[in-house]
């Protein structure tokens, strides 16, 4: 987040969007950034594929947050003095085709161009594999597993963020030792198994992992997001990690006892090193 008056002096180009998902369609704004860049996102609250400040992991341009309670009562004129006050060398705006300002959003980039007077840069609609990408398509296909789809549409792999917590206690004992964290205000993607990638607190290395998130149908029924390590190393996780899905690999299943349960966990560990074995590490 833009934080001091003289950062603010120096940004000349700003893009404006929800950005939620900070995606491939997104990427596209943020190419037409200068140097003096930045990004202005208007948070809706709604946001659940980058909650938050968790946009920021994706630019390296710094964002400021504008919440749409306290700008959706604004008329066209008032929302620009707005964004002139607050930037005062800005020469140039950035937005999608579908973007609308103002109270009752009843303003669109034509009176961007008009009421702002300096360049206002419109990006048409982006699609990929001819598909059009929007963070509700992205959405979509977590809900049903299609990860692959997902991250194509991102750009980067789908990750969600929390707090490690203690869990069951039989995994390390009688199955396979886990992470596990909560996390608040991702999408959960849809139960069942995934190839994934796995980041330890404020470490920059990613773990090759096996990830379940659903209930635990087979021991106690509760809701659990847990990842496991594969790796020899003794890896001690203290406060959070990271989770990036990469592949879908079975859906959520109920087993008879925990030597068939810790059986398919073995095959669910084969796959997910053949789905990782081109990931750069």
């Amino acid at each position: 987040m833009l934080s001091t008056a003289t950062a603010l002096k120096k940004i000349d180009s700003i893009a404006i969007g929800g950005f939620d998902g900070m995606h491939y369609g997104h990427q596209h704004l943020f190419e037409e950034l200068g140097e003096n860049g930045a990004i202005l996102v208007i948070e809706t609250g709604y946001a659940n594929l980058t909650p938050s400040r968790e946009r920021e992991r994706f630019t390296h341009y710094p964002i400021e947050y504008y919440p749409l309670d306290s700008i959706r009562h604004l008329k066209g004129e008032e929302f620009i003095k707005k964004i002139k006050d607050q930037f005062p060398l800005l020469k140039k705006i950035v937005v999608g085709y579908d973007f609308h300002f103002g109270k009752d959003r009843k303003y669109s980039f034509n009176d961007l161009r008009t009421l702002f007077g300096g360049e206002v840069v419109v990006v048409d609609e982006v699609s990929l594999h001819n598909d059009s990408v929007h963070s509700h398509k992205i959405r979509a296909k977590l809900e049903i597993g299609d990860i692959k789809g997902a991250n194509q549409f991102l750009s980067h792999n789908y990750t969600i963020h929390g707090k490690v917590v203690k869990g069951q206690g039989i995994g390390k004992k009688e199955l396979f030792a886990t992470i596990n964290i909560l996390t608040d205000g991702f999408l959960i993607p849809k139960e069942g198994v995934y190839a994934s990638l796995t980041r330890i607190d404020d470490s920059e290395h990613y773990y090759p992992s096996v990830s379940f998130l659903g209930h635990r149908v087979t021991t106690d029924g509760s809701f659990a997001i847990e990842s496991h390590i594969l790796t020899d190393e003794n890896i001690e996780c203290k406060e959070s990690a990271s989770i990036s899905f990469i592949a879908f690999i079975r859906e959520n299943q109920r087993f008879e006892n925990l030597i068939e349960l810790k059986t398919a966990i073995q095959k669910d560990i084969n796959l997910a090193k053949k789905e990782l074995t081109f990931i750069a590490l």
